[in-house]
């Protein structure tokens, strides 16, 4: 489908909603985002809507397909998680199941910083990263346990597509010797049923915003494993440590941050057993960004992904029980390395 053909079909869509009026000739224009969803930025008398739309094939190398039944759970996560915590999540507009697609209020970037792009500046505040914590653990804590949400969110198969095959398997299938370890944590994550899990907490879906941070992104929504957002988004903080080294510092600020203000609040398990399996994911997760599908784009040289996989394969050998165990063997790889001061 060409370009002309999408934006032909979105306004078909957002005309039947009632968003446009019938003959109107709105502003498209394509907005940079994922790999996994057409994003569209629609403007007329200057109302500003974003429309997002699944895709069955992720923009890739590899080839990655999901169902783009997703986009109705990324929609059904917004509303409970806005539900929850306002002012966390984009305000929604409407939905056309049929399309696979959703149009929510447009984010000014003015007023909106996308919390990747701070971070690749080098701002990299910690009271930023706990309040990124403590809006997930309130999400987390609000979900846990619920009979009506484990129904809603039975996305099972949708999260081994989108999460636990293109990541942990692609990464077993590149390090044959941790295949054991990783399937592991596969059947481990995938059998723990508590929470309404987001799926993709990276720093490149959250908004800082004058209320605080806002969740993008969220059509990996799966009732599952609560330890899965927080070692996603504290791996990401690790990683950052390799793309502007001068930050390094304060992004291990920033995870034990993040981290601890998490397990602070989290109320619906032992704090030690969650966090336990965070620690045990995240040298998978950490692996999973140089040799799975979808590798973080900053991380090109092959001495900085020795590191990482030289710390992953480590932690994986032998597992770790506590988050600091990773963050401080990570920190003593990178200032051994001489790659900050």
């Amino acid at each position: 489908m060409t370009e002309q053909d999408q934006d032909a079909t979105l306004l078909s869509a957002l005309i039947r909603l009632g968003v446009v009026p019938r003959g109107a000739h709105p502003r498209i224009t394509a907005l940079e985002g994922g790999v996994s969803s057409d994003i569209r930025l629609v403007e007329l008398n200057g109302m500003r809507v974003c429309v997002k739309r699944a895709l069955p094939r992720l923009k890739v190398a590899q080839l990655w397909e999901a169902p783009i039944s997703r986009n109705g759970h990324e929609w059904a996560w917004f509303e409970v998680a806005g539900a929850i915590c306002p002012g966390s999540v984009p305000k929604l507009i409407a939905r056309d199941a049929d399309a696979g697609l959703f149009a929510m209020a447009y984010l000014e970037p003015a007023q909106y910083k996308l919390w990747k792009a701070q971070l690749r500046d080098g701002i990299a505040e910690p009271a930023t990263a706990a309040a990124v914590g403590e809006r997930l653990a309130r999400i987390h804590n609000a979900t846990a346990d619920r009979a009506d949400l484990a129904a809603r969110f039975a996305t099972d198969a949708g999260f081994h597509a989108i999460r636990l095959e293109p990541y942990l398997l692609a990464a077993a299938r590149a390090h044959p010797d941790r295949a054991a370890a990783l399937g592991a944590l596969v059947e481990t994550t995938a059998a723990m049923r508590r929470v309404l899990v987001h799926g993709d907490v990276s720093p490149k879906n959250i908004l800082i915003g004058p209320d605080g941070p806002v969740f993008l992104d969220a059509e990996c929504a799966w009732f599952g494993d609560p330890a899965f957002d927080l070692a996603f988004c504290l791996n990401h903080l690790l990683l950052k440590c390799l793309w502007n080294q001068a930050a390094a510092k304060r992004f291990l600020d920033c995870f034990e941050s993040l981290a601890g203000r998490y397990l602070q609040l989290a109320a619906w398990e032992a704090p030690e057993a969650l966090e336990c399996r965070a620690a045990r994911l995240l040298p998978g997760l950490l692996l999973a960004r140089v040799d799975g599908k979808s590798p973080v784009e900053y991380i090109t040289a092959e001495r900085d992904k020795n590191r990482v996989r030289r710390l992953a394969r480590r932690f994986l050998a032998y597992p770790a029980t506590r988050l600091a165990e990773v963050s401080q063997a990570w920190r003593d790889e990178i200032w051994h390395e001489g790659t900050t001061t």
